[in-house]
């Protein structure tokens, strides 16, 4: 069974963001992927802050990120770049910490304006941390998420088709390595 991680690089659970991740998660568990996600905002700040690398906390998300094949790094684009509480995170990482994963980018922006984030700001630290097999993600306007009601949200047709599109991509890569 192909394990996955999900980085959830938001700021909190009441986001458009969290449409996303309900859309990867279940996917994930759709197609026989045990998952997991990792909610940085909800790991100690201390510890981001300070950089803690014998934090408990700490060393419960990287095991999982260690043992996972498939690394998803979820974030929304603030300020043309991924958020600062996703990279106190990366930090922690160790050095190669991605070598050997399937890693898949995706970003909620409000303007195509951040199109290229994944490309000029997330993949390069992906890289700087070993992942080598970077897919090409995903970018999704906040526009193309709607909150219904009861934590629920309705993704555009147009976005989930190329969530999905990049979705199939890593079960195809998943079958081809196990």
């Amino acid at each position: 069974m192909t394990k996955a991680v999900i980085i959830y690089g938001g700021n909190s659970n009441q986001s458009r963001l969290k449409g996303i991740l309900d859309k990867v998660e279940h996917f994930f568990g759709k197609e026989g992927f045990s998952s997991d996600t990792i909610y940085v905002h909800e790991l100690p700040a201390d510890d981001l802050i300070k950089a803690n690398f014998k934090s408990e906390a700490i060393i419960e998300a990287n095991a999982k990120v260690e043992s996972a094949q498939v690394v998803v790094v979820l974030t929304p684009v603030y300020k043309a770049a991924y958020t600062g509480i996703l990279k106190t995170y990366l930090d922690l990482l160790p050095q190669k910490g991605l070598e050997g994963k399937t890693v898949l980018p995706l970003v909620l922006g409000g303007s195509f304006g951040h199109l290229l984030v994944i490309d000029y700001a997330l993949k390069p630290v992906l890289s700087a941390l070993g992942a080598t097999d970077i897919l090409s993600g995903a970018y999704v306007l906040d526009t193309q998420i709607e909150y219904t009601e009861n934590n629920q949200y309705l993704i555009s047709s147009e976005a989930d088709e190329r969530l999905d599109r990049v979705l199939n991509t890593v079960k195809e890569k998943a079958k081809r390595h196990s």
